[in-house]
């Protein structure tokens, strides 16, 4: 309405000097558009009108203490920061020490102090005014690191996990990791793995804020760092040269493309919340969605992010030869229960080992245990404190001779939750105890266990479902029915699955083939050997007749 009416009175304007032009005299104008003496003037004068006075501005019931509450916010220019004015206790103090009540409302008071504090610190040079500096970066130069927090369903439970992006500043190419922590061993493990995507490293500064994965600690306010000292190691490996924010929030606005690329990456990719069997799952999604975004243009850029990197990546420099270790290691000792205490959590091992030292390296989502050179148990890392990672598998040999503490060992709630103890292996297991009685149950179906060795699971399950539905309840039984489900799948290429019948060209009328009729199907090799010869041994034979003679 307002620009409407504008619009017309500048046409009027135009009308009336028209018509001046043309000879009208001041009162002739007036009769002719039914205006005043003063709008004649003023369109003779200018050819814009004026804008309106605006209307005085109305009082506030707040006036008469806006002086009383600024001199309370100056107040707590030097107050501890902790023990300051906040809007609630301003409005009190006008309630009880100036007779407020019925006059200002908690509103007026909240919506005045929001604006003024700022305004105060301000003017005293306390805080400095927000305005951001438009950047120029160079192409192969620069880029930026960070940590964030995402919420993923790790199978079926939601757990919080930390996602680490390393951004180039030119192109803006984003690459991802997410791990169990946001320990040191995830850091370098992030910085390897874009290196590795990106094909080289940045031939100028990183920036960082004060990270405990790089810094030690940090001296005053200044960027001086005293660094980790793994860090220093890793960026002398690969040619780092780092640049540390300013600590709080004005260092948050040092990095802001990575402070963004992580938000943006939150809502683009990990709304509804990613379900996933395992973190290396998990990454090998993040590695699509990365893919995915180089078909993507930032703000009003006029080439999308992958046309820029691939004129950033020739720039970069050249990868190490050498991969650095970017895990941690430790020698913990495996106490009587067959686990090694790490970073606060405990993991099992085989039992064989219990007393002795063992190595451990830890990785951003893995955990392996060596023993020398060979790997003896892997672990995936837990993500809180106090926790406990068993595997059924390490305790089987003496749960041989304990058949006893199955029934309620950890292990096995454990491998139930897991997938790995399915409900196939409870009802042979009732089975068997049914059969041969708790202790000799218990045992065979630890041997059944120990199959999985030297099967794949999905073929000691289905043995498993062949041995109940021909009553076989010996551990034989199933490493027979395991075998000939293998012996399919090497065949037909496919596992037979449990509820299925078995296969009446494989097996007799109980369901069970022999082990001779199993070794009769297969064909014999065609022997190549030569046919053996006797001539030597006749030689000793008349040797020896000759000797008696």
């Amino acid at each position: 309405m307002a620009r409407d009416a504008r619009t017309s009175r500048v046409d009027l304007y135009a009308a009336i000097r028209r018509d001046a032009k043309a000879g009208l005299s001041k009162r002739a104008l007036q009769r002719k558009h039914g205006v005043g003496y003063r709008t004649v003037t003023a369109a003779l004068a200018s050819v814009w009108p004026k804008e309106p006075k605006p209307p005085p501005k109305r009082g506030s019931r707040l006036d008469e203490y806006k002086s009383v509450i600024d001199g309370w916010l100056r107040d707590d220019l030097d107050a501890p920061r902790k023990q300051r004015h906040t809007a609630k206790r301003i409005f009190d103090r006008l309630l009880d020490e100036h007779d407020a009540a019925g006059v200002v409302s908690y509103g007026m008071v909240r919506d005045y102090v929001a604006t003024r504090r700022r305004e105060i610190r301000i003017d005293a040079g306390r805080d400095p005014v927000n305005t951001f500096i438009p950047q120029t970066h160079l192409p192969g130069r620069e880029a930026e690191v960070d940590f964030g927090e995402v919420v993923v369903r790790l199978r079926g439970e939601l757990v919080t996990c930390t996602l680490f992006s390393l951004r180039l500043s030119y192109s803006g190419k984003g690459v991802h990791r997410i791990s169990a922590s946001a320990g040191q061993e995830a850091f370098f493990e992030g910085h390897a793995h874009a290196f590795r995507v990106l094909g080289g490293v940045p031939t100028g500064k990183i920036r960082y804020d004060n990270l405990k994965a790089a810094v030690a600690s940090v001296i005053g306010f200044s960027r001086q760092r005293v660094e980790a000292d793994r860090w220093t190691a890793f960026r002398s490996h690969y040619g780092i040269e780092a640049f540390y924010c300013q600590p709080g929030i004005t260092g948050a606005h040092e990095k802001g493309g990575v402070e963004g690329d992580i938000g943006w990456f939150r809502r683009n990719h990990l709304v509804p919340l990613p379900e996933a069997d395992s973190i290396e799952e998990l990454n090998a999604m993040v590695d699509v969605w990365d893919r995915g975004d180089d078909d993507r243009r930032i703000s009003s850029r006029a080439h999308t992010i992958g046309e820029h990197f691939a004129t950033e990546q020739p720039l970069l420099a050249p990868l190490a030869t050498e991969e650095f270790e970017t895990g941690r290691w430790f020698t913990p000792r495996v106490d009587r229960f067959a686990q090694v205490s790490v970073r606060m959590n405990k993991y099992s091992v085989p039992a064989r080992y219990v007393g002795r030292h063992v190595r451990v390296l830890l990785h951003a989502s893995e955990l392996v245990v060596y023993d020398g050179q060979t790997v003896v148990a892997r672990h995936e890392r837990l993500m809180t404190k106090g926790g406990v990672q068993l595997d059924l598998d390490h305790y089987l040999e003496v749960l041989l001779r304990k058949p006893g503490a199955l029934p309620g060992a950890t292990a096995l709630e454990q491998a139930r939750k897991a997938g790995r103890f399915t409900p196939i292996h409870d009802e042979w297991w009732g089975a068997a105890c049914k059969t041969h009685g708790d202790a000799e149950g218990t045992r065979a179906l630890i041997e059944v266990l120990l199959l999985h060795r030297h099967l794949a699971h999905e073929h000691v399950v289905a043995g498993l479902a062949a041995a109940l539905r021909a009553g076989g309840h010996t551990a034989d039984v199933v490493a027979l029915e395991a075998r000939k489900a293998e012996d399919s799948t090497h065949d037909n290429g496919d596992i037979p699955s449990a509820g299925d019948p078995a296969d009446s060209t494989r097996s007799n009328t109980t369901g069970i083939a022999s082990l001779t009729e199993r070794r009769l199907r297969k064909p014999l090799p065609v022997d190549t050997r030569p046919p053996p010869t006797v001539d030597q041994y006749d030689q000793l034979l008349h040797s020896r007749s000759r000797a008696q003679e």
